[in-house]
Formats: structure tokens, sequence, C-alpha cells
């Protein structure tokens, strides 16, 4: 064996296995989605306590929800390119194992929401889990409907910080639900664009069929929707003018960006509106808790 095997299969390797399963990039968008939810509903008192609980609970739950999903698509993850080195596939953590991980992490972050912060966030987080892992993990192989389920548990941590200050949802919480919702759609479908060869070999069907100029006017449309749903928040009264003014430089770049990409659908134009999804979402969310300062 290799020295590099032997770490691999060492204490320091499994370790950094199970961390891959959490995906902790994604955990961390998350643990901010809900982390904002909850200021914009709990605002000007702020408990921290409070919010903490909620980062553990969320973090625990989304990285459970990870991990069972990697588990569920171990084999196209062997197939594709960009995944067959995943934990699983790669057979550093065994499929039984990455399965009982999960359903731990999934129960522990939702037990954690459900005693410090009530039922309904704790219920809102398991239903999150619900559709990612029963309904979009299956329906990637069936269907492009898939892109759109998969944005509601991709959006539900808004109504998780939400409403573990808040108990219940309202307006409010659906306006920041459906910018959530919106800018999922158009950061998959440019992640599924960009990578449509390797998930055509794995099966996965995130993109519908068609041309290019069907998938750039999908992100169009989409990002014209954002713009003034981003706005909404504003003119509800949850943050002040400094969100407006943010919320309308992001929304035009955005709507820019696809706008670039449907006049010339290149990977290189394609591959700006997923790196601007990326600096879109935490620089509005922060905008619009700075808002409220």
């Amino acid at each position: 064996m290799s020295v590099e095997e032997r770490i691999r299969t060492g204490r320091t390797g499994r370790a950094g296995a199970y961390l891959e399963l959490t995906k902790p990039g994604i955990t961390v968008f998350v643990a901010v989605t809900a982390a904002a939810g909850y200021v914009m509903a709990s605002r000007p008192a702020v408990l921290l306590p409070a919010l903490f609980h909620l980062v553990v609970g969320i973090a625990l739950g989304t990285a459970g929800s990870l991990a069972l999903n990697q588990y569920l698509e171990r084999r196209p993850d062997g197939v594709m390119l960009r995944t067959r080195g995943r934990p699983v596939p790669s057979g550093r953590v065994p499929a039984n194992r990455a399965r009982l991980f999960g359903w731990l992490l999934l129960a522990a972050g939702t037990g954690h929401l459900w005693y410090w912060l009530g039922w309904v966030p704790a219920a809102i987080t398991a239903t999150a889990a619900l559709l990612y892992d029963g309904v979009y993990t299956p329906l990637k192989l069936r269907s492009p409907l898939a892109t759109p389920v998969g944005a509601v548990p991709g959006a539900l941590p808004a109504l998780v910080g939400w409403t573990a200050h808040a108990g219940t949802v309202d307006a409010r919480a659906m306006t920041l639900f459906g910018i959530v919702f919106l800018w999922q759609l158009i950061h998959v479908l440019a992640l599924g664009w960009n990578l449509r060869q390797d998930y055509e070999r794995a099966g996965f069907q995130l993109i519908p069929p068609g041309s290019d100029r069907l998938i750039s006017g999908l992100m169009v449309g989409h990002a014209a929707a954002l713009l003034p749903l981003s706005i909404l928040p504003g003119m509800l009264g949850m943050t002040g003018s400094l969100y407006l003014a943010g919320a309308l430089v992001l929304g035009a770049g955005m709507l820019a960006l696809t706008l670039a990409f449907l006049r010339e659908p290149t990977k290189r134009r394609c591959s700006r509106v997923f790196l601007g999804s990326l600096f879109y979402h935490p620089l509005l969310l922060g905008a619009m808790v700075a808002g409220t300062l």
C-alpha cells in the first residue's frame, strides 16, 4: 500500500471523507440563508443564543440530507467525471455507513431545532430533506422538472430561519422564499448547462431538452422576475434604502450576465452566470441584514 493510500484510509483520511459527505460549502450557504431569515424576522432584537441554535440545527440537518443524497446517488456519481472521486463511489466511505451517518445528522439537526426553537422550523427542515432526497434526487434521472422541484428545498431554509423566531409564515417570509427560489433556478441551470455532457453520461436531466436559446431564455426570465421580487423587502418595510440600492445593482448585474449568455451561449459566459450567482446570494442577504441595522 502506498503512502497516499495509507493516509487516505487512516483516521485523518476517514474524517475528511465524512466531512466531504456533508458538502461544507453548500451547508454554509444554507446556514447563511437561514440566519438571514431569522435576523429579518427578529429585528431589531436579535437573540444570539437562538441564532446560534438555529445555525447548529440547520447545519446538522443539511449535512445529513446532503450525506443521504450522496448515498442515494452513489451509482451515477461513479459515472460522472466530476463526482466519481466522492467518498462513496470512490470507496472511501462504505455506502451503509454513509446512509447511517446521514440519518444520524438529520435526526440530530431536526431534534436540535425542535428542542431549542420549536416544532415549526424542525418540521420545515425535515420537509426540505424529504423533498431533496425523496423527490428531487430520483426525479433528476427522469425529468428536467427536477430543477424547479429541487429549488423548493433549496429555498426552505429562509422559512426555517423566519419561523425560528416568528413561529409562522407570512407574506414577508414568502418573499424571502421566492427570492432564494428564483436564485436557485438561475444557479442550477447555469451549472447544468456547463456540465451537461457529464450529467448526460450519468442520466441526469437537470436542464430541459432543446436549444441553447431555450436554456438561456429561461435564465433571463428567472433573472427578470428576480429583480422586482428582490426589491419587495424594501417596499414591505423589512429593510432600508441601503438594501434597495444593493438589490437594484445586484439584480441588474444578474440580468446583464444572463442576457450576455443569451446573446452568445458559450461556456465562458455561462460560467460568468454561475459565478455571479455565487456572489449574488451572500451579497444580497448581507445587504438585507445590513439594511435592518
